[in-house]
Formats: structure tokens, sequence, C-alpha cells
């Protein structure tokens, strides 16, 4: 596969969807937008709703799936504490209390494509090493998507899932889940629901169901597409349409 990949477009239905003003506008491929995350720790009076954001190339939108591609190189925004120390690098008990504030930096690692399901508490992301060798799925566990016309905005739930090509599967990030529990950034009811969440992703694993069993693996980007820019106005707060 190659630039669009993956399940056909139905055109039917996108023209249907495109003059219906009571339903949203679908993306075409090669259409830059935003990926985003509001922030949980604390930042600094004034400061951004939003702690990361990824500006992305459309793959393909349908009812079904929203697809993007985030080139390497690509110039995103990232949280760090505010005395400018990496936040990976912060000891697990003051990761979440310190106070925060965000950066630019280039994506440095591989290209990543992502994966949603509208309407899903997850999205999928595809990892490759050099020379386009595939090395992982990675389910991140995360608040149904909120879609506007600049993008997707979502908030993440820190329990993530890690799925190798012989579908074998691992927790990933349980000490952090655990932490942003302790230090009362997920009350008790969200923390049952995203552990639901997980166990119903699982399943779709266990069944190797969509996106794993699509071949999105073998995608490769449009060798034309350019890197998107990262807008000045990246953390704006539009209005949003439902998802």
């Amino acid at each position: 596969m190659t630039g669009t990949g993956g399940p056909a477009r139905d055109t039917g239905r996108t023209d249907q969807r495109r003059t219906d003003p009571e339903r949203r506008a679908l993306w075409e491929p090669g259409d830059h937008i935003l990926w985003r995350y509001r922030g949980h720790a604390p930042a600094p009076a004034g400061g951004a709703a939003f702690h990361i954001c990824r500006p992305v190339t459309v793959v393909q939108d349908t009812d079904e799936l929203l697809a993007v591609w985030m080139a390497p190189g690509t110039e995103c925004v990232k949280p760090q504490l505010a005395d400018g120390t990496p936040v990976h690098e912060e000891p697990l008990a003051t990761r979440y209390t310190a106070p925060r504030t965000t950066t630019r930096a280039r994506w440095t690692g591989n290209g990543v494509l992502k994966l949603a399901q509208p309407g899903l508490p997850w999205s999928v992301w595809l990892f490759w090493e050099h020379g386009w060798q595939f090395r992982s799925w990675y389910v991140n566990l995360e608040e149904p998507r909120t879609r506007w016309s600049g993008g997707v905005d979502s908030e993440d739930h820190f329990l993530d899932i890690s799925v190798y090509p012989d579908r074998s599967w691992l927790w990933r990030d349980e000490d952090e889940f655990d932490q942003a529990q302790r230090v009362g950034l997920m009350d008790a009811r969200t923390a049952r629901a995203v552990q639901e969440a997980g166990r119903a992703a699982v399943e779709v694993i266990r069944s190797w169901g969509a996106p794993f069993c699509d071949g999105w693996e073998h995608w490769r980007p449009d060798p034309g597409w350019r890197v998107p820019v990262l807008p000045a106005d990246w953390d704006r707060l539009p209005g949003r349409q439902a998802a």
C-alpha cells in the first residue's frame, strides 16, 4: 500500500455526507490536521489547555476510520516541567504534581501511523524500525476524540497496550496509571472505565479484529506529501462538532 492505502473509500457515502449539513465533512487524503491532547498536570496560570499537538497528514477518513500519518521531522508540541526537565526524567512521585509548560520539538523517530475508529476510547498507532521493518502496534487508551474543523482533540488515559507481529501483547504504563489516581488526576469511576476499555481492546486483539487484521503494517506514505507545519495558534479553542 502507498498513499491512501487501507480499505477503499465509499465514494457514494462520502458525497452524501458532504452535501448533508447535519453531518460532518470528511477530510481528503493529503489534508493537514492537528491531533491534540488536553493536559492533566498543573500548568502555569493562563497555560495552554493542550499539552500535546501533532500536525498530521490525513491518509483516510470514512465513517469507520480516521487514519493519519505523522512524518519524521514534524514539529510538535510536547509537555515539559516548568524548569525545563523532560517529563520522563522526573521521578514518578512528582511527575504529575510538578508545574508544567510546553515546548516545541521535532519528532526524531520514524513516522507514526495513527488509526482511530469513531467513538472508541482508544486509538491504534503503528511503529516501524528503519527500512520499514514493522515493529509493533500501540493501543493508546484515551477519551473518544472530539472532531473539529482543524483536527481531533482527546485526553490521554495513561494506560496503554503494546501489540507485536506474533500477536502477543502486554500492558504499558501501569505505574503512571496508578500514580495518576494517587495524585487525583483520575477518579475511581474514570479509572474503572479506562480499565474496562482496556479489557475491550484486549478482546479485539485476541480475536485479531480491526485494525490489526487490515494490513496497515504494509502501508507506505505518498512520497509527494510534504511535512505539515505547526501553526502559531496550535492551541486555539474552536467551536467543536460532534464526533
